[in-house]
C-alpha cells in the first residue's frame, strides 16, 4: 500500500491548487500531503466502519477476534503511515512535523506487532475509526489554507468536526483505554500496546485542547500571532 499512496501523491501534484496555496511556496507541500491524508481517511474510515458493521461479533473479542478485512485494513494503514513518514523526512519537514513522526512511529510499531501475531486486530480497527473524524479535520485545514470565502461552510464543518471528534476519536480511545487497563495483561505485547495507547491518549487530549482553543475559544490561543505555519501539518492555527 506504500506504492498506492505514492501514486496518490503524484496525482495530488497534478491537481490544481488554490491561489492562496500557489502564492505561498511553504504551503504547497502541506496541501499535497493533506490531500493524500484525506484520501487515506476516507478509505480507512469507511473500511473500519464496514468491517465492524459486517462482523459486529468481533467487538466481543478484542484480543483474539479476527477478520481478513480487519487484517488487510491494518496492513493498508501501515503503508500510509510508512509513506507519510518518508514524505515528511525526504521533504525536510521533520522539524515542523515532528509530532506526526512520533505518532507514526507508535502506529507502525504497534500495527506491525498486530500483523505478525494476529492478535488485537479488533482494537486496531476500533482505533482506525478515528479516520472518520480525520475526514472533517482535514477538510477544516484545507479550508483554512485555501482561504475559501465561505464562512458558513467553515462554521458548519467546525461543529460537525467537533461531533465527529467525540464520536470517532475520543469515544473509541476512551473505551480501549478502559479495556486494556482492565482486561489486558501488562506483559509482552499487551504491555507494549498499553503503553502506546496511553501515549496516544495524551496526544489526543492535546490535539483536542488545540482544536477547542482555535475554533471555539480563540482568545485563549498563545504564541500564534504572526507565526508562519505554512509547512506544519498539525493543528496549531
Amino acid at each position: 500500500s506504500v506504492a498506492i499512496f505514492g501514486a496518490l501523491r503524484r496525482l495530488a501534484l497534478a491537481l490544481p491548487q488554490p491561489a492562496a496555496v500557489r502564492s505561498r511556496p511553504g504551503r504547497v507541500w502541506r496541501w499535497r500531503n493533506l490531500l493524500v491524508s484525506f484520501a487515506h481517511s476516507v478509505l480507512a474510515g469507511l473500511w473500519a466502519l464496514l468491517s465492524l458493521w459486517h462482523s459486529p461479533e468481533l467487538l466481543s473479542d478484542i484480543q483474539d477476534g479476527y477478520s481478513v478485512s480487519g487484517h488487510l485494513l491494518v496492513c493498508f494503514s501501515s503503508g500510509y503511515f510508512i509513506h507519510d513518514t518518508l514524505d515528511i523526512i525526504f521533504n525536510h519537514q521533520s522539524r515542523s512535523s515532528w509530532e506526526y513522526l512520533v505518532h507514526h512511529a507508535m502506529a507502525i510499531s504497534a500495527f506491525v506487532s498486530l500483523i505478525v501475531t494476529g492478535r488485537f486486530l479488533v482494537a486496531a480497527v476500533l482505533l482506525l475509526l478515528v479516520e472518520v473524524s480525520n475526514i472533517f479535520l482535514t477538510v477544516r485545514m484545507l479550508l483554512k489554507m485555501s482561504n475559501v470565502p465561505s464562512p458558513a461552510l467553515y462554521e458548519a464543518n467546525k461543529y460537525i468536526n467537533l461531533v465527529m471528534y467525540f464520536a470517532f476519536r475520543l469515544a473509541p480511545q476512551a473505551y480501549l483505554t478502559w479495556y486494556f487497563l482492565r482486561y489486558v495483561e501488562v506483559q509482552g505485547q499487551g504491555a507494549f500496546l498499553t503503553a502506546n495507547l496511553l501515549l496516544l491518549d495524551a496526544m489526543i487530549l492535546m490535539y483536542f485542547s488545540r482544536l477547542l482553543r482555535s475554533d471555539f475559544f480563540p482568545s485563549l490561543r498563545k504564541g500564534s500571532a504572526g507565526r508562519d505555519v505554512d509547512g506544519e501539518k498539525f493543528l496549531i492555527d
